[in-house]
C-alpha cells in the first residue's frame, strides 16, 4: 500500500473519525511532524545526496545546500587532480588552528558548520578548488510536492500513517489505549524500516551471503 497526500489525509480522518474543521486544517502539520520523526530516526540512503561546489581563493567559507541536515563527507580536488577529504571539527578548533584568519592560506584540511548557511574551512583556500559534499538532506514533504507523492508515502506508508496518527491523537487528546496502539504500530513499522536501511540497503549477497533463518 502507498499513500499520496490526499489519500493519507483521508486515512487519518477515517482512523480518527474526525472531520472537525480545525483538525482537518492541521493535518499537514501532523504529517510533517511524522516525516520529521522518521527522518531523525532512520538512516536511509534515499536521504543522502551529493553536490559539487567551488572554493574561492582567499575565502574561508563554503555555502551549504538549502536542504542540508548533516555531513557524511566533504572533499576537494587540488591543483594536481588529487581528491582530499577534509576532517570535520567544531568552529572553535578551526579558529584556533588559523588564528590569523584569512591570511593563513593553503589546501584546506578541516571544516565545520559555521552557521545555517555556511561551512568554515582551515586553512583558507589558496586556490579555487572544486568540492564534493556528500550529505544527509531533508526531502520535500509529501504535503508540498507537486505530484502529491513522496518516497515515504510510496515505501514507508505504515510508518508515515501511524506516525501521523500519533501526532493527531496528541492534538485530539485522544483515548490513551488507542494512542498506545498507534505508538506501538509506529514503532513496529519503524523497526522494519530501520532493518531495511541498516541491513538490506547496506549489504548484498555477494559480500555478506544470504540471510538465513534457523528452522524450528
Amino acid at each position: 500500500m502507498s499513500f499520496t497526500f490526499t489519500t493519507l489525509k483521508t486515512a487519518i480522518q477515517d482512523y480518527t473519525q474526525n472531520s472537525e474543521t480545525t483538525f482537518v486544517s492541521t493535518l499537514p502539520t501532523f504529517i510533517k511532524n511524522a516525516e520529521e520523526r522518521i527522518f531523525k530516526s532512520v538512516d536511509l540512503d534515499y536521504f543522502r545526496k551529493n553536490v559539487t561546489g567551488n572554493l574561492s581563493t582567499g575565502n574561508k567559507f563554503l555555502g551549504m545546500p538549502t536542504d542540508y541536515l548533516a555531513s557524511f563527507s566533504l572533499s576537494f580536488t587540488n591543483t594536481s587532480g588529487n581528491i582530499n577529504f577534509l576532517l570535520q571539527k567544531d568552529v572553535n578548533y578551526i579558529q584556533t588552528y588559523t588564528p590569523a584568519g584569512d591570511s593563513t592560506t593553503g589546501e584546506p584540511k578541516y571544516y565545520a558548520p559555521f552557521d545555517y548557511q555556511n561551512f568554515i574551512l582551515a586553512p583558507t583556500p589558496s586556490a579555487s578548488f572544486v568540492t564534493e559534499l556528500h550529505y544527509y538532506y531533508r526531502p520535500e514533504s509529501i504535503t508540498t510536492t507537486t505530484t502529491g507523492s513522496s518516497w515515504l508515502g510510496d515505501n514507508a506508508s505504515d510508518a508515515l500513517l501511524y506516525g501521523s496518527l500519533c501526532e493527531a491523537y496528541i492534538f485530539m487528546k485522544g483515548e490513551a489505549d488507542l494512542f498506545k496502539t498507534y505508538t506501538q504500530r509506529y514503532q513496529e513499522s519503524l523497526v522494519r524500516l530501520k532493518n531495511y536501511a541498516e541491513g538490506m540497503e547496506n549489504s548484498d549477497n555477494y559480500r555478506s551471503g544470504m540471510t538465513r533463518v534457523q528452522k524450528t
